[in-house]
């Protein structure tokens, strides 16, 4: 089986021409900085420049070259969120999208691409200096037009292409026209030289000009094109006369192949600019298909633009999308013609629309085939960049009813696939704005989804409170609204230890999804009647709760309820015991998840299925199990789904019987589980404690437990899968001096951190302040050299000579 790609590089859409000292120049300088800028004018080819940088290095960088295309993005605050997509980082609650993406490329040696970096600026210098200061082995190549301006920056400046001079018609310029004209179907002969030189100087090399020009030789000869293009020129001294010269020419390229196209052509090219990203016929039929031209009009249009180089297309001619360059232009033209308002909410309604379509095909529609669903799923995943646009002009606009609507009928929605933290900023800002005109059945909808949100970032006294004033507004006739929120109320009531409240909303929302004749609300109901049925012991209940649940589900086909539902089942079966049905359950999971490429639920499904097969004293297979969870987790940068890898290594550790790695194990799931506010169940770590103080004693198996909340979670993980066992070292004379250091207080301090006590905690034992604590505790670490209060309790658990 090949090896998966060390890039994401696209392929190259024609031939490169040229820039071959360039290119050699540029991958000379990575051998000596680490971030490099790309500076110039629009159009005079840096991302093209940089690509073909970025693919000569690829070898040079082990852990890849990535992209990340930046000109789509609205918002600074996407910087980051754009980024961790292209690494496969997703977010998590309660945490910067840039501090989880620090950690997945701290010890990686690769390359980011940052390409057209102008419009978002200031983040993505501040994004670019963070992760130089704290990743030592990445390197950043970036294009703008204007530089980063942060420390170890290297601007380069793009340069046009050679142009040729008098008696030299050989140059790069030529050469790309050339080449271009033949791609046009143009085969030019030795007497159009003169023209085309004379051409390539009066668009100064610029790539992007001698493109859209060698694009209409299909129509006009070399000598014809030039003479039109100094026309344009002419008339260009009214308006930028402080701009430099080649951005004028730019400009004036740019609207001359926009004047030379016909009238139909120049209003579709100006409408196409509201979509965010690329696009498909069928959605530039329904947003721009409005008089003066037809929706059967659209397609033939359209592919009069990709012949003129002004949309680009790829190769089944599916996906279109329009140059930056182009596409600023041509927003400019649609501000002119008075059309942007009209564009927009027409864009807003047709996302709206679809998304709702898309929805109710994968979630609510009755008895249609997976392969549906997902079409649905991968659809409306598509659409998210416009969405996002649409959400902003809803914003903008004040159109809440149609921003709240887009919120609350998209499956980015669901935690298989949609950023929930970016879904609560949208519905709190829709919800921040005038809502006079909103129906109260819209808000109580929209209060509910947000409550979704919430319970994902661990929220859960507000994402209750707003679900239940979701219930008390929602209408009885919208059936599968209030089921989920039902499921969600139960969700978030068993989180807060409250499984009683939780019967009545598993069971009044399994009524109303068996009334509407609902699959998928029927099994999410009845998986939270047999979670709450487990909770309270009553594993016949969570049995026959379970198998219900998984029937419901596979009725639905949807993979991602089928998956929740087999992992209730499984749950079911560890606790009574089963581990083979439960090992059954749990691997059941795996391919549907991974046809869904929801990695945050497959590294914990991983983590689920090594852990029981320790537990079947499948040693090797755990370990493949579980280490194949830790790599997904750390790409996915999901601190949860490490944490429960770490505890299955525990479970593997003890069983091989490593008792120490156990201890160690479960003391870094625990410590990056509080990180993350989230807790390991007491009563197992302290029956792990117990069976270590037996066996190692108490005074090993308190270090051990402090050792490993100190531990980074890779180290923790390491030891257990590559079978490391800790060395016996004896104090050394090193450390005897240390102790001298310390006065008696602060020796007594340090033997109480052993125990995990807060600052408060000892203040009350020691009977002193908790100020007093604080500045004891900072001189022992100057005087231990350390900067952690675990390495404090490390220390002081390893020398119980010193603690009291």
């Amino acid at each position: 089986m090949p090896d998966p790609p060390r890039h994401n590089l696209p392929a190259e859409p024609n031939r490169f021409v040229g820039r071959e000292r360039d290119l050699d120049e540029l991958r000379g300088l990575f051998r000596e900085t680490r971030v490099v800028t790309l500076c110039g004018v629009g159009g005079i080819g840096k991302t093209r420049l940089a690509l073909r940088v970025a693919a000569g290095l690829v070898s040079a960088y082990p852990d890849g070259v990535w992209l990340v295309e930046l000109a789509r993005l609205s918002h600074p605050e996407l910087v980051d969120q754009e980024i961790g997509r292209v690494l496969g980082v997703r977010e998590e609650a309660g945490r910067p999208v840039l501090g989880t993406v620090l950690d997945r490329l701290r010890r990686l040696h690769c390359l980011l691409l940052f390409d057209n970096c102008e419009h978002l600026i200031d983040r993505c210098a501040e994004v670019a200096a963070a992760l130089i200061a704290a990743c030592p082995r990445l390197s950043v190549l970036a294009t703008s037009r204007e530089p980063l301006r942060i420390a170890g920056e290297l601007i380069w400046r793009v340069p046009p292409l050679d142009v040729p001079h008098e008696g030299s018609p050989e140059a790069d310029s030529v050469q790309l026209f050339v080449d271009r004209a033949a791609a046009a179907g143009t085969k030019l002969g030795p007497g159009s030289l003169p023209d085309v030189v004379r051409l390539c100087r009066a668009l100064d090399g610029l790539p992007l000009a001698l493109e859209l020009a060698a694009a209409r030789t299909s129509l006009l000869s070399p000598g014809q094109i030039a003479d039109r293009i100094d026309d344009r020129f002419s008339l260009l001294t009214t308006g930028g006369r402080t701009a430099p010269a080649r951005q004028r020419t730019l400009l004036a390229a740019v609207e001359w192949s926009y004047d030379l196209l016909s009238a139909k052509e120049q209003v579709l090219l100006r409408r196409l600019s509201v979509f965010a990203g690329d696009f498909d016929l069928d959605l530039a039929e329904q947003v721009c298909a409005e008089r003066p031209i037809s929706e059967a009009e659209i397609v033939d249009l359209l592919g009069g633009l990709v012949d003129k180089s002004l949309v680009l297309c790829d190769e089944s001619r599916r996906r279109y999308w329009l140059l930056e360059t182009i596409k600023r232009y041509a927003v400019g033209c649609l501000r002119q013609a008075g059309e942007r308002e009209v564009l927009r909410e027409r864009h807003l309604r047709v996302v709206c629309e679809l998304q709702e379509r898309h929805f109710t095909t994968e979630l609510v529609e009755r008895g249609v085939p997976w392969a549906r669903r997902l079409g649905a799923l991968t659809m409306s995943k598509h659409l998210v960049v416009d969405q996002r646009m649409a959400l902003d002009w809803s914003v903008e606009s004040g159109n809440v009813p149609l921003g709240l609507r887009l919120c609350t009928a998209s499956s980015g929605l669901l935690p298989l696939c949609g950023n929930l933290t970016e879904t609560v900023t949208w519905i709190e800002r829709l919800l921040s704005l005038d809502l006079s005109q909103v129906p109260d059945e819209q808000i109580a909808q929209a209060k509910g989804y947000l409550a979704y949100g919430l319970e994902a970032r661990d929220e859960l006294s507000r994402s209750l409170a707003l679900a239940e004033e979701s219930l008390a507004g929602l209408p009885a006739t919208n059936m599968f609204a209030r089921c989920v929120i039902h499921s969600l109320i139960v969700v978030v009531l068993l989180r807060m230890g409250r499984p009683e409240d939780a019967v009545h909303h598993a069971e009044e929302g399994l009524a109303q999804a068996l009334r509407s004749g609902d699959a998928w609300n029927q099994a999410a109901a009845l998986a939270g009647l047999s979670a709450v049925a487990l909770t309270r012991g009553r594993l016949r209940e969570a049995q026959r709760h379970g198998e219900e649940a998984l029937a419901r589900a596979r009725e639905h086909g949807h993979r991602w309820i089928m998956a929740r539902t087999a992992t209730q089942l499984g749950a079911v079966a560890e606790f009574r015991g089963d581990l083979e049905t439960a090992k059954a359950q749990y691997e059941m999971v795996v391919p549907w998840l991974r046809e869904l490429g929801s990695d945050l639920d497959l590294s914990r499904a991983l983590a689920r299925v090594g852990r029981v097969t320790a537990m079947l004293h499948e040693f090797t297979v755990s370990r493949e199990w579980l280490a194949a969870s830790l790599a997904l987790g750390r790409e996915t940068g999901q601190r949860h789904g490490v944490a429960l890898c770490l505890v299955g290594l525990s479970v593997l550790a003890e069983c091989e019987g490593d008792l120490e790695g156990a201890v160690l194990a479960a003391g870094a799931a625990t410590r990056l589980r509080e990180s993350i506010g989230q807790h390991l169940p007491a009563i197992k770590a302290e029956e792990l404690l117990g069976r270590a103080r037996t066996k190692l004693g108490d005074g090993r198996a308190t270090s051990l437990w402090s050792r490993g909340q100190a531990m980074s979670p890779d180290d923790a993980a390491r030891h257990v899968l590559e079978g490391e066992r800790l060395a016996q070292r004896a104090p050394v004379a090193a450390e005897r001096v240390k102790h001298s250091l310390l006065t008696a207080r602060e020796q007594e301090i340090a033997g109480l951190l052993t125990r995990g006590l807060s600052n408060r905690a000892i203040a009350t034992e020691l009977v002193i302040s908790p100020a007093t604590v604080a500045r004891h505790i900072a001189n022992i670490m100057e005087k231990l050299g350390y900067t952690s209060r675990a390495q404090i309790a490390v220390w002081a658990a390893e020398h119980p000579a010193v603690a009291p």
